[in-house]
């Protein structure tokens, strides 16, 4: 079993299932295009807790909390649950944000890159495009000995705590407590955030990723960053198998149905937007900070799962940052059409200048950010 995981197999395997399931929470009510996406669940989780106030985006997706118990489950089977945190915190924290604003100027995490091509959605190979862009600048600057330090030891209460807080938001789903009136918790009655499947069936296909993910390091990030800086294409497979697998699933689908889930085109997409230069440079933002905090934030929930604390201030950034991105209106607008007519979106002013300040710290920290040989000899 190891083994397997091991191989390039593994990390095939795991695509292929997010690859099913995906489409199939999308059957059971996700909303289209969107059975999976990190930023996007962990954003409408904040908007249930009242971090931001966008009425349309606002759930608590019993999937961001089966990837991170899934992942505890499997590091816990295979003795891979390591307490450690310490490096960097607030660098981390921080490059959550932006990792975050540039995922909602674009309206997707690589995850959902992935599937919305798989849907039909072209936009999405601009996203790819800055992803992979993003990243390179990242490995550029890892290669030129950028590093936030290394993890160390922690008290295992330390590796419990993101388990734990997961453990109280699924408790919040259940019970649905109302603690006054305007007060959270907080549920979308229209947009986005009214669209999911039952909670069962959207906390067992996290549980199954996040056990998958973990034993077989998925991540998109990390598929990319290795091709670009070692060679090395071993996750690079379950890259494709995602796609792949999404699409078929997607066709089988719509002909079991007899409705659509395949539809090539730039306009018309949903949750999405056709503004080119943005869905680019946001990606290029989001792959930038995952590449310096190294993970995209499916692999930072996993990690935060098995005990990794510098993961978990990652993902608390992720969160954050998503309130940020609705309060001071940073996120990208999709499309509408009215009329026949299509109106582009993407995002305000402000969020432009939100995703030129992230470019600048990135590149700071990147480049600032390094140790001497001798020091890290030591």
């Amino acid at each position: 079993m190891k083994r397997f995981f091991a191989s390039r197999w593994g990390p095939i395997t795991a695509g292929a299932v997010i690859g099913i399931l995906a489409p199939l929470l999308v059957y059971f009510g996700n909303p289209k295009n969107m059975g999976v996406c990190v930023a996007c669940f962990e954003r409408d989780i904040a908007g249930a807790l009242g971090l931001h106030r966008n009425a349309v985006v606002q759930h608590i997706r019993p999937e961001i909390i089966g990837f991170v118990l899934g992942a505890l489950i499997a590091a816990l089977l295979f003795r891979e649950f390591r307490p450690r945190g310490g490096s960097a915190p607030l660098a981390r924290f921080l490059l959550g944000i932006f990792a975050m604003i540039g995922a909602l100027v674009f309206l997707g995490c690589p995850w959902r890159a992935l599937l919305r091509l798989a849907g039909g959605d072209l936009n999405a190979l601009l996203g790819l495009a800055g992803l992979v862009v993003g990243i390179g600048g990242g490995v550029l600057l890892l290669r030129n000995g950028f590093t936030l330090g290394k993890a160390h030891p922690a008290p295992a209460v330390m590796g419990w705590l993101m388990p734990a807080a997961m453990v109280g938001l699924l408790l919040l789903a259940v019970l649905q407590p109302v603690f006054g009136e305007g007060l959270a918790l907080f549920q979308s009655e229209k947009g986005p955030g009214s669209l999911y499947a039952p909670l069962l069936i959207a906390l067992g296909a996290g549980l199954v990723i996040g056990f998958l993910a973990q034993r077989t390091r998925f991540c998109t990030m990390g598929a990319v960053r290795d091709v670009l800086l070692m060679g090395d294409t071993h996750l690079l497979g379950g890259i494709g198998a995602l796609l792949v697998v999404a699409f078929l699933t997607n066709l089988v689908l719509g002909a079991a149905t007899g409705t659509p889930y395949v539809n090539f085109s730039f306009t018309g997409q949903p949750v999405a937007h056709s503004n080119h230069l943005w869905n680019f440079g946001g990606m290029v933002l989001a792959g930038l900070a995952f590449a310096l905090a190294g993970g995209c934030p499916g692999r930072q929930l996993f990690m935060s799962g098995e005990g990794d604390g510098d993961a978990a201030v990652f993902v608390t950034g992720m969160v954050v940052g998503a309130g940020l991105a609705h309060n001071l209106n940073l996120a990208g607008a999709a499309d509408t059409i009215t009329e026949g007519l299509v109106k582009v979106g993407g995002p305000s002013v402000y969020g432009q200048i939100a995703v030129g300040v992230g470019l600048i710290f990135c590149l700071v920290l990147g480049l600032t950010a390094r140790l001497r040989t001798k020091e890290v000899a030591k």
